[in-house]
């Protein structure tokens, strides 16, 4: 799998996990909010395989994912 393929199927991952949130009331969630919650994670061990990402991704609960939004904030991140 090439690169530019894997981002996409990252990013499609992403997506799809953030429709799910949108679907039990939490709207502006992004597929890039999921990412940055799931790969705040990695940064220190760097990127996994993609198998570990895929699970990562798609086990993502939204109190885990909440948590990391509310302590982004505390931190003073800037979410776009």
């Amino acid at each position: 799998m090439s690169e530019s393929e894997m981002d996409a199927t990252i990013e499609a991952l992403c997506r799809s996990k953030a429709e799910e949130f949108r679907l039990v009331g939490y709207e502006h969630v992004t597929s890039k909010d999921v990412w940055n919650c799931v790969s705040s994670k990695y940064e220190k061990e760097g990127i996994p395989p993609l198998y570990k990402l895929v699970n990562d991704i798609l086990s993502l609960k939204v109190l885990t994912f909440m948590n990391f939004m509310t302590i982004s904030a505390y931190k003073g991140s800037s979410f776009d």
